[in-house]
């Protein structure tokens, strides 16, 4: 599950043209959801069933809480520092008047993916060493409740003097504002948003994206207490089925929406997370077809490593100069465009870059190379 998730990651961010995507392959404009809007919560829920994992078999090593938790914050503080440098990871070599330090280096963007990733790791992992299972599911409860309550009727005042609560607008909200006040427009993916710039990994709304992961841990914590395959899938439809009703019942008070991350879009994405995975169980362990995973057992063996030599050589596209364009730009008009219609081109740059990837990734694992941060 973790490596289909995260070559649809790959594949939905590097289109041939991001103006000719196919709407699948596309987030929703603002609220509601699309195929590509459950990529990121899936794999945050994937990371909480992997703490659950992870901490059993340190456990079983003879680690205590102490030791396992600095390890995890070692770890956070290297994945926050692999997103800035992805940041950084960029010079415009076709505008001579181009100032890397000024353009990248003083305009950082704080919050990002693997930021993101890191930081609900950290929590995630603590409430697995320090909270029983009850205790998990309050504080998944709770977090959504808190931000909830927070976004709703805490006031704040916008940079006009007006003084708003309770939006849920792209732009004129209370966790923008937080990200605005606090990081400020030149450290924002949505530096331009008006009345507020934002991002959408921001700081409040990842009080939410712990709760997915939180529901990751809990899910974790019921397939090491079951061992029969058969009734862990049928127990993780049932519970996908309730979280699929409550979110779609929440959903006209609070919408659903991926770059808030509100508790609705948790209840959904949390559902078909875990119908996805007793699907892939059901599929894998009980019927025994399996020949279809291999391509994805090799992306998800190694998961940052997909990340970061898809992030790096994304930008390497860019960066090459072509004359006026880039090496990307080239190679959809120049090798694929001429051939094929401007949509399916486009995703047929995806598909190349993902089987690029897939040749790399697929030397890393005949070679044991496994990259563990």
């Amino acid at each position: 599950m973790r490596g289909l998730t995260i070559t649809a990651m790959i594949l939905v961010n590097n289109p041939g043209s991001w103006s000719y995507m196919y709407w699948p392959l596309k987030h929703a404009d603002w609220h509601g959801w699309t195929p590509t809007d459950l990529i990121f919560p899936f794999f945050i829920f994937i990371v909480g069933m992997s703490i659950t994992l992870s901490v059993n078999a340190m456990r079983l090593r003879g680690e205590n809480n102490v030791s396992i938790l600095r390890a995890a914050v070692i770890r956070t503080l290297k994945l926050i520092a692999l997103g800035w440098f992805l940041v950084l990871f960029y010079y415009n070599f076709n505008d001579p008047t181009f100032n890397w330090f000024d353009e990248r280096l003083m305009e950082l963007r704080v919050m990002g993916v693997l930021q993101r990733i890191g930081l609900v790791y950290m929590v995630a992992l603590a409430c697995s060493l320090y909270f029983k299972p009850k205790q998990i599911a309050a504080t998944f409860i709770l977090l959504l409740v808190t931000y909830s309550a927070l976004m709703m009727y805490m006031p704040y005042t916008l940079p006009s003097g007006e003084i708003v609560k309770g939006l849920w607008l792209h732009g004129n909200n209370l966790s923008a504002w937080i990200d605005h006040t606090l990081l400020g427009a030149s450290h924002v993916y949505y530096a331009t948003a008006q009345p507020l710039s934002f991002d959408p990994e921001g700081l409040l709304s990842t009080l939410p994206a712990i709760a997915t992961a939180l529901s990751g841990v809990l899910c974790g914590l019921y397939l090491i207490s079951e061992n029969n395959l058969q009734r862990q899938i049928n127990r993780l439809c049932g519970c996908a089925v309730a979280c699929l009703v409550v979110g779609y019942l929440l959903s006209p008070l609070i919408p659903i929406n991926k770059a808030l991350w509100t508790p609705s879009y948790v209840l959904l994405s949390t559902g078909l997370a875990m119908f996805c995975y007793a699907l892939c169980s059901y599929i894998i362990d009980i019927r025994k077809v399996k020949l279809w995973s291999a391509p994805f057992l090799v992306f998800g063996a190694n998961a940052i490593l997909f990340f970061m030599f898809a992030g790096v050589l994304a930008r390497i596209l860019i960066m090459i100069p072509i004359g006026e364009q880039s090496l990307k730009g080239f190679i959809y008009t120049q090798v694929l465009q001429p051939y094929f219609d401007n949509y399916l081109a486009s995703l047929l740059f995806s598909i190349l870059f993902l089987i690029v990837s897939y040749m790399v990734m697929y030397a890393c694992y005949k070679r044991n190379i496994f990259w563990k941060v």
